[in-house]
């Protein structure tokens, strides 16, 4: 399959601009659309071969018009927060049923969907029934001779995540640290290691009609990630585990705060484990990175603008 120029929707986010990075550098056009351009990332701008367009992809003309000439589109669009109630419909269903149907009349061979890892139409949250609902509406491509692969990542870390970033975050700004859903169960991978699944499955064969979970190499509880933080990053913090009834009433209050760090619907997700149960794709011909190899060094440095980063996620910023 001959791969010259890739659109990425959600390109100026998290695993976006990864990704982004690594097509440019293989020599690959890649189109990015945005609705706000200055707020678009820098090292997005300076790649020589990637286009930033103001586009309203949920504006199924606008979106067609987009993908157009493309050989393949990404859709890496997702919101961790239900918004004004409508924000896991309009952006997990809507959404790649209208890059499906784009795909479909502009002549786009070539479709990879970002899902979630544990999504499921009888998933215990609306966030994973959505996620559910938006693989299905991707794979509809399929039937008009797309090549649709689903991927379906655990948490993911690195530089700039809203994960890891913002324990540290916290943790240097509290002495007590209560954690609802503290026994919730994580494999987190590397962003790095799911921007390269992504741009290496374009053109792999073996990989076209299917759906891959990544998860890093190592399981952990969310309240061993939270104490590994507090000893990269030097603080000591007494970590209270919260018993579901007052996990549930913590969720209910951050959720009505500002930025929304957390909601009831994200602690029900935290109910079904967040792991694979099956080794890193051999499809993909490398191992996971290990957290412990990447993580102190965006996580100590107290100096980069990196621990602020899972703040602003949260806040939409």
């Amino acid at each position: 399959m001959n791969m010259k120029t890739v659109c990425i929707l959600g390109g100026s986010g998290f695993v976006g601009r990864h990704l982004a990075e690594i097509l440019a550098a293989r020599g690959l056009d890649v189109r990015i659309p945005t609705r706000l351009r200055e707020r678009a990332k820098a090292d997005l701008i300076l790649l020589p071969t990637v286009e930033l367009v103001f586009a309203d992809i949920h504006d199924p003309q606008a979106l067609r018009h987009l993908v157009t000439g493309c050989d393949a589109v990404i859709n890496l669009v997702g919101v961790l927060h239900n918004r004004r109630g409508n924000g896991f419909a309009r952006n997990h269903v809507e959404l790649p049923g209208k890059v499906a149907a784009a795909c479909r009349d502009a002549g786009v061979s070539r479709l990879l969907h970002m899902s979630a890892l544990g999504a499921d139409a009888s998933g215990p949250s609306e966030y994973l029934k959505s996620k559910h609902l938006g693989e299905e509406a991707a794979r509809k491509a399929a039937a008009h001779g797309v090549a649709v692969t689903v991927f379906r990542p655990s948490v993911i870390f690195g530089p700039g995540d809203s994960f890891l970033s913002l324990f540290a975050g916290l943790a240097r700004l509290f002495p007590i640290l209560p954690l609802g859903g503290a026994s919730a169960r994580f494999q987190p991978v590397y962003v790095e290691d799911v921007a390269r699944a992504f741009a290496d499955s374009l053109t792999l064969p073996a990989t076209f009609g299917r759906t891959y979970e990544l998860c890093g190499p190592t399981q952990y509880t969310l309240r061993e990630l939270v104490a590994y933080v507090c000893r990269v990053i030097g603080v000591s913090r007494a970590i209270v585990p919260l018993p579901g009834p007052l996990a549930y009433l913590q969720a209910l209050a951050l959720e009505i705060l500002p930025g929304s760090l957390m909601t009831r619907d994200n602690l029900a997700s935290m109910s079904k484990p967040n792991v694979c149960g099956c080794a890193f794709p051999p499809e993909f011909g490398f191992a996971p990175t290990a957290l412990e190899s990447v993580a102190p060094a965006y996580l100590a440095d107290r100096r980069s603008r990196a621990r602020y980063d899972g703040f602003r996620c949260r806040a939409g910023r």
